[in-house]
């Protein structure tokens, strides 16, 4: 029962702050929420330019998992849910970003597992652990990138577990941390931020804190154009 106690904690965690205002706007399996979506303007009164403010939000883990320069002039904080079909699709995007941008672009992935999704925190735990071993991000890539092959399984252990074991983990101390009440912190505490910063769905993800509209997100062109604005406001070159 000690073992189960973590997983306990998030999924009771997740499913009272999450659940109700998930499965309220959610429409279509696979599909994302978009949240803070501005009311129409009436027809007396033109809808506002004006740029909304930076959200900051309640911390979430630390030492987050991060690519990119700290001081670099863009960035892009996603939540996201390995379960996720449109995370898995948007993983290759910020992957192309990254490497486009270099420096310039910092990409930070925060867990956001949702109650809907029976693997969503077997499958947080897995990477948090790797990440325990400094492999996060391979574990990341290789969740994310055979999600169709683990996502309708039933016991999705031993698929996790020979991840684990291509991309050299110690395996037996993998599995100790599985369960681990650190793992849970860090899940429960990155959770606990994107409730604070408004999100409902996945993938939502900020660009120096303001929300970037899912359209935008999984356009390549789009997300590459709102990136370079962003470096050139900050008089990057």
């Amino acid at each position: 029962m000690k073992r189960l106690l973590p997983f306990i904690i998030i999924l009771i965690v997740l499913a009272v702050a999450v659940g109700s205002a998930w499965y309220a706007t959610r429409t279509t399996p696979g599909s994302t929420t978009v949240v803070n979506q501005p009311s129409p303007a009436s027809p007396n009164q033109p809808a506002s330019t004006a740029r909304p403010a930076p959200l900051v939000g309640l911390p979430g883990a630390e030492p987050a998992h991060t690519l990119g320069a700290a001081n670099a002039p863009a960035h892009i904080e996603e939540f996201g849910d390995f379960q996720c079909p449109p995370c898995g699709m948007l993983h290759p995007i910020l992957e192309k970003m990254h490497e486009e941008f270099g420096d310039k672009l910092r990409v930070t992935f925060r867990e956001y597992p949702l109650p809907g999704h029976n693997h969503a925190v077997a499958a947080a735990s897995a990477a948090e652990a790797a990440g325990m071993q400094k492999k996060f991000w391979e574990m990341h890539a290789h969740i994310y990138e055979h999600q169709a092959d683990w996502k309708n399984r039933y016991d999705v252990a031993p698929i996790f577990e020979g991840y684990a074991k291509q991309i050299g983990l110690d395996v037996e101390r993998w599995k100790r941390d599985l369960s681990s009440e650190q793992v849970a912190q860090r899940i429960f505490l990155d959770s606990r931020r994107g409730q604070s910063m408004g999100v409902k769905g996945t993938p939502t993800a900020f660009l120096n804190g303001r929300e970037v509209p899912f359209e935008t997100l999984m356009a390549p062109d789009k997300l590459r154009a709102v990136i370079q604005n962003e470096i050139n406001a900050s008089g990057s070159r």
